[in-house]
C-alpha cells in the first residue's frame, strides 16, 4: 500500500502515514492531484516516490522560433531552464491519468511505465478496464475513480494492476475527528484485500 494524500488536502506534503507510531518511514508514499511543475516540485522535496495526475501534464516551452509541448516525464524534479521533464525512471514514479485508447498508447509511448484510468467508474468501472486490457496487455493500468474496498477483487481481476481508493479509507469522517485507528484499519483491509486478489490472479502488482 502507498499513503496518497491528494493536494487539495492542507498541508498534503507534511502528512505523515495514517498510523505514524506504527511507522519507521514518516515520507509521504505518493501525491495525486499534481497538476502543474510547482506541485510535482513541491511533491519531491517532500519525499514522494511517486506522483499522480487526473491527467497527463505536457510541459510548453517557448523557443524564439516556435513552441513546442512534452509529456510531463520528469528525469529531475527541474531542468536548468526551470521546466519540468521526464521523472519516469529514477527517483521518483509519474503516474499520469488516461481516459482513451489514444492518451493510454499516446502517454506510454511517451515513457509512462503506468497509467492511470480515470475517472472509471463513469466508464463502465471493471468492464472498461477488462476491455482495454485486450490491446493494451503490455500497459499497466491503476483504476481510480469511486472505487470502494470491496470492488478491489473485480477490479484486479479485470485487469488492473493496482486501484486508487481515496475517500474509500480517508472516509470525511474519520479525517475529521483524527481517527487514525480507523484509517488504519481501512487500509489493511484494502491491503489484504489487494493481496487476496493479486494472489487468486497469479499476476503483481504494478
Amino acid at each position: 500500500g502507498a499513503i496518497h494524500p491528494p493536494l487539495a488536502w492542507p498541508d498534503p506534503v507534511g502528512l505523515g502515514p495514517a498510523r505514524p507510531s506504527r511507522a519507521r518511514d514518516r515520507r509521504v508514499g505518493s501525491v495525486g492531484t499534481v497538476l502543474s511543475t510547482e506541485d510535482a516540485r513541491n511533491a519531491v522535496k517532500a519525499g514522494a516516490s511517486f506522483l499522480m495526475s487526473p491527467a497527463t501534464i505536457k510541459v510548453c516551452k517557448k523557443t524564439s522560433l516556435n513552441s513546442y509541448c512534452r509529456w510531463g516525464y520528469i528525469r529531475s524534479v527541474v531542468d536548468h531552464d526551470g521546466v519540468l521533464f521526464d521523472l519516469q525512471g529514477d527517483e521518483v514514479l509519474y503516474i499520469p491519468g488516461v481516459m482513451t485508447p489514444t492518451e493510454i498508447l499516446d502517454a506510454y509511448n511517451s515513457g509512462a511505465r503506468i497509467v492511470k484510468i480515470y475517472p472509471v467508474l463513469v466508464l463502465e468501472g471493471a468492464r472498461y478496464i477488462s476491455v482495454l486490457r485486450k490491446p493494451f496487455s503490455h500497459i499497466p493500468m491503476v483504476a481510480s475513480q469511486g472505487i470502494t474496498i470491496d470492488m478491489i477483487r473485480t477490479y484486479i481481476g479485470s485487469g488492473a494492476c493496482a486501484v486508487v481508493l481515496s475517500d474509500a479509507i480517508f472516509e470525511k469522517s474519520a479525517m475529521a475527528q483524527r481517527n487514525y485507528d480507523e484509517i488504519y484499519r481501512l487500509a489493511s483491509l484494502a491491503t489484504w484485500q489487494g493481496v487476496q486478489a493479486v494472489q487468486q490472479t497469479g499476476r503483481k502488482f504494478c
